[in-house]
């Protein structure tokens, strides 16, 4: 007996749909349905795992991987944990294809209900790279990287990336290392160095810095434990800056230490259709050393639920709170910023809340909530196809950002936030882009617009490119 496993898919049922009559079918022979009933439910005794094609990957690394399999009591359990271990050797990102093969034992140990199973596997190239466009947010960029997969054998990764775009320039050296038999546990190390413009704060910032992460699962959530080292230089985008912005200039480094925690049952990332997602972080820097020093929280909440007519509701919110730490102010760089078509649409890039000079400075604390109705298309054109990838997009936005005075009590702090809100509704349509983008294109209509703020013109078309 030889069986090879590539999917565990059911086939088709529906005989009169693949052009098979009823009178066609033949009546299947009593004995071969006992020997298949025997086969599927004997007991069976996997004896041997084989892994072919292995060149530079350790074996010990891929014994936790493969360790299910000899659990397996039955043809049909060995088939399933085969697939699942299958799975877990893919999700390694160092082999390009892999293939199970389920057979009889051989040799004079074998046993007459043994089995032995070979995974058949395919490595990557020493090093590939790649080269391709993002666009989002209004800016362009191009993206060259390098990989060297498997580095020692044990499913490390050995990353560089360098990114040119209209508004952002940056490279990156990474080294990534997974726990052996838990892959959700990974340890990295990254250096790097980012230059970015922000117009709306006439701002130009140089960030040089390195980073350490450790990510691992606990019961339902994912955390991640980072520590972050950078040295910024800011300076002024133009001539026209403002004198605040203008007081920012110059060098400063942030030692921070951060912790996230992440809940998602959601389908989908870019139209999830059901379940929910939770994300808390927390940032202190200063008691590592440099000249920041400052406590960060900030939350998103996010619930999709599936309605009537294939549409769905989606209901989220944002928060967050800038503490500084001592008698120096917080930096520009590290407070918040509200308004655009990722937050507050209908707004101007980040043009809610402080400003001076017509430059926008951020703020220390914000909320921010939105309410999507995302339905099909009208009389539902390429139902099937190429329609199902739009969708029609009702919603409605809200949000403030502001700074506190941190002397006044929580009641004052909440009047002020809910002073002057801004807030927008419209409509649009959507296209999700695979499952690494979607495109926005909308009709908003921003309401409560302030004085210090900047909105879109009535009825202008928004367009919104989110890239994840």
């Amino acid at each position: 007996m030889s069986v090879v496993l590539q999917s565990l898919d059911p086939l088709p049922m529906q005989g009169p749909e693949l052009g098979v009559h009823a009178d066609d079918v033949q009546t299947p022979d009593m004995e071969q349905e006992s020997k298949q009933e025997v086969l599927e439910n004997k007991d069976v005794i996997v004896q041997h795992v084989h892994i072919d094609g292995l060149g530079r990957t350790k074996e010990d690394c891929l014994t936790y991987e493969i360790a299910g399999v000899f659990r397996a009591k039955n043809l049909i359990d060995v088939m399933k944990r085969a697939h699942e271990a299958r799975q877990k050797l893919l999700r390694l990102g160092i082999f390009r294809q892999v293939e199970v093969v389920i057979d009889t034992s051989q040799g004079v140990d074998a046993l007459p209900n043994g089995l032995d199973v070979t995974f058949e596997v395919t490595e990557l190239r020493r090093m590939t790279g790649s080269y391709n466009t993002m666009v989002g947010n209004n800016e362009g960029s191009m993206v060259l990287g390098l990989k060297l997969p498997n580095v020692f054998g044990r499913a490390e990764k050995l990353t560089f990336q360098f990114s040119y775009g209209t508004k952002e320039t940056s490279y990156g050296l990474s080294f990534f290392k997974p726990q052996p038999g838990h892959f959700e546990r990974n340890f990295a190390v990254n250096f790097y160095k980012v230059t970015g413009q922000f117009p709306w704060s006439s701002l130009r910032e140089t960030d040089r810095g390195v980073s350490t992460e450790f990510s691992f699962p606990l019961w339902k959530t994912n955390h991640t434990l980072k520590w972050e080292g950078v040295w910024r230089e800011l300076g002024c985008l133009a001539r026209t800056a403002s004198f605040a912005v203008r007081e920012e200039s110059g060098h400063s480094l942030k030692s921070s230490l951060s912790h996230a925690m992440v809940i998602d049952t959601r389908n989908s990332t870019i139209l999830p259709r059901r379940g929910a997602l939770l994300k808390i972080n927390q940032e202190l820097a200063g008691y590592t050393g440099g000249d920041a020093s400052f406590l960060k929280e900030d939350f998103e909440l996010q619930f999709n639920k599936r309605l009537f007519w294939d549409s769905v509701l989606s209901a989220s919110l944002w928060g967050g709170c800038l503490l500084p730490i001592g008698d120096k102010p917080t930096c520009i760089a590290d407070r918040f910023y509200l308004g655009g078509p990722t937050s507050v649409r209908g707004f101007s890039m980040y043009s809610i809340g402080p400003q001076s000079e017509g430059d926008y400075l951020g703020g220390e604390v914000y909320w921010a909530g939105a309410v999507h109705l995302y339905t099909p298309l009208p009389f539902r054109p390429g139902k099937g196809g190429f329609g199902d990838l739009f969708r029609t997009h009702f919603f409605l936005n809200a949000g403030n950002l502001c700074n506190l005075n941190y002397g006044d009590g929580p009641r004052a702090h909440l009047s002020k936030l809910a002073e002057c809100i801004r807030w927008s509704y419209g409509a649009g349509i959507v296209l999700r882009l695979g499952n690494i983008a979607r495109l926005e294109l909308n009709y908003c209509i921003p309401m409560g617009v302030q004085r210090l703020c900047r909105g879109t013109d009535l009825g202008k078309g928004n367009k919104t490119f989110l890239q994840h």
